[in-house]
Parts: C-alpha cells; structure tokens; sequence
C-alpha cells in the first residue's frame, strides 16, 4: 500500500481511504467491524466519515449512526492510534442537520463534541466541512450552476468566523487538520487566503467526486491543488458502481445502490451505461479488472492524495484492495483520455 501526506499537516495515509457510508445501512456494523479490520491489515490506515451517514437511504433518524458503529470499533479494538480518522460538519440548510441551518462559529464545536462522542475518541484527525454555505456545483448541480447571486463580502466574512471557531478547536485538541469537501477552486483559495490573513488552520484537502465518469476537477482544482499543496481526495472512484461493470449490458444486482436509488443520485441514463461500458471493455482489453483500472486511474493522478472507496461486503473490499498493486501504462492511460475526449460529462 502506498501512502502519502495529506497537505502541508505531516499526516501520512494510504493512497486508498476507506470510506463507510453505508456502515449502518447496506452494511451491518458487525460486517462494518471486519472491513475496517481487513483493511487494516491490508494497508490501510485512512477512514472516512461524516455526521450524516448512512445513506442509502439517508434520513434526521440515522445522522451520526455510521460515526457510532465507528466508535464502538475503536473502544473495542484499542486501535484508534492505527487510524487517521476523518468526518465532516453536516450544514447548509440539509433536513438532516440538526441546526437546520448553515456552518457557523457556533454549529462547529457542537458539531466537534458530538462527533468525538461518536466516534469514542478525543480528537478529529481531519475535520471537514461537507459542502459550503454558499452552495455548490457538486451533485449534477454544474448543469444550472449560478455564482451571479453570490454575495463576495459575506462570502469571505463567514470563512473567517469560521476560521475563528476552527482555531479555537485545534488549540483545545479536539482537531488536527481541516479539510473541505464539495468545494471549489475558487472557493478553496478564500480559505487559503484567510488563513494568511487571520491564522487558523489551513485547508489541507478537497474531497469532491471524481472518476473516470466524472472529471470535474481536472483544471481549475487540479490546477489549485497541485500550486497549493491541497490534496485531492476523491469520492466515488468507482463512479457508483459504474466503473465495477456490475451495471454492464443494463443489468441491476440484486441490492446494488441502483435497486435503492434508481436514478443514481442523477447519475442514471443510457449515455451513462454505455460510457461504463466502454470503459469496462477498454479494462478487459488490457487485461486488467476494471474496478483496478478505476481505481489504480485516480491515485495515479498528480494531484491526488489519496481515493475513498466503499465497500459493502468483505469480498468486495478485498478485491478492491487489490488496486493497490496496479500501475497503468502510458499506453493505457492514453487511451482513457481518448475514450474521455470521445465521451465527456456522461452524467
């Protein structure tokens, strides 16, 4: 297993992250507790989190239960000194946060305490925020994105009370580092920015979806992250399950997210099919499992830190693990952007 340092934190982690948001789910915690401990032995030493899972389904009545499976792993295996352990503040208006309300100097150490007793510990390795208050262009959103209704001041202002709050929870030890998620370049930069300005943490990472389906970040975040020392941690590097090949020739697995959310978090449609499929077939051509290849694709990126993957069975960890030692050819990796070029933006 390969590792790497997140950011400018010193914080070294294994290129695959483990992420868990069906434990609680699709994944029962007793099978939550074997994956962690599979990983653990394969290399793995980075997990995932959030306040808001499970999903699939999400709802008000399961926030912070996948955080609770977590702890209860670490009081009962002792390992927590093993793992770097990462969740994120819930906010911006979601029916799930608790506040109903946006990330706010008052939301965060609230947010903090309740996490920590969560997860059974008494520090957050890397604290992120799970979209910005001001909203994003993640989630299919890019479509009808917007920025003209943006306020520039109150923009910067609520990063810097932030900011504020974030500074007090890393002197009182509650956090190590802190990391965005569903961010932009832009956006990523005013909080660089202010943390020259005013002190505070800065951010260390970006966690936004990205994969061979999805390669939004390819410019002005690729460029951000590689000048500023912002590690990429992608989510959904299987696409949803795409790039696996279980969906190939329009097949629905019995229990696949596709049978819990059929339109894929708007995902779904046949250009979408016929895209994983290719890239499937351009896998088998080569010889190599196509889970590998996706997998193996975004760690190979530049800018990357490291890639959160799930997993809702122990079989399916395992061979995912398998990733770790697959390295694309030069040959191969233009190919895929052939293939990209011929078919962008499938969803």
């Amino acid at each position: 297993m390969k590792m790497t340092t997140l950011g400018r934190t010193g914080l070294s982690v294994s290129q695959l992250c483990l992420g868990t948001m069906t434990f609680g789910t699709q994944t029962a915690p007793e099978v939550a507790h074997a994956q962690i401990d599979r990983a653990l032995a394969r290399g793995v030493n980075f997990i995932d989190t959030a306040e808001m899972y499970p999903v699939n389904p999400k709802s008000p009545e399961t926030v912070g239960r996948t955080e609770a499976i977590l702890g209860d792993w670490i009081a009962a295996s002792g390992r927590r000194q093993e793992v770097v352990l990462a969740t994120k503040h819930l906010g911006n208006g979601s029916d799930q946060s608790p506040d109903g309300g946006p990330i706010t100097a008052k939301t965060i150490p609230r947010s903090i305490e309740g996490s920590l007793k969560r997860l059974k510990t008494d520090v957050i390795d890397l604290y992120q925020f799970h979209w910005p208050n001001r909203g994003s262009y993640m989630f299919r959103k890019n479509w009808h994105f917007d920025p003209t209704g943006q306020d520039r001041a109150a923009v910067i202002a609520d990063i810097e009370e932030c900011l504020g709050a974030l500074q007090r929870e890393v002197e009182r030890g509650t956090i190590r580092a802190f990391g965005l998620s569903n961010e932009s370049a832009w956006g990523t930069v005013q909080w660089i920015e202010a943390a020259k300005r005013l002190g505070g943490p800065r951010v260390a990472t970006l966690q936004n979806e990205y994969s061979l389906m999805c390669r939004l970040a390819d410019t002005d975040v690729a460029e951000m992250c590689w000048n500023e020392d912002v590690g990429l941690l992608p989510f959904s590097p299987l696409a949803c399950g795409y790039l696996t090949g279980k969906y190939s020739g329009g097949a629905v697995p019995e229990a696949s997210r596709m049978t819990l959310n059929p339109d894929m978090g708007g995902r779904q449609g046949d250009r979408a099919l016929a895209v994983a499929d290719a890239y499937v077939a351009l896998a088998c051509k080569h010889g190599i499992d196509p889970v590998h290849m996706a997998l193996a694709w975004t760690v190979q990126r530049p800018f990357v830190a490291a890639a959160i993957f799930g997993a809702t069975t122990l079989a399916q960890l395992d061979h995912a693990l398998d990733a770790a030692d697959v390295t694309l050819s030069d040959d191969l990796l233009a190919e895929i952007d052939a293939l990209h070029r011929a078919n962008p933006m499938p969803y």
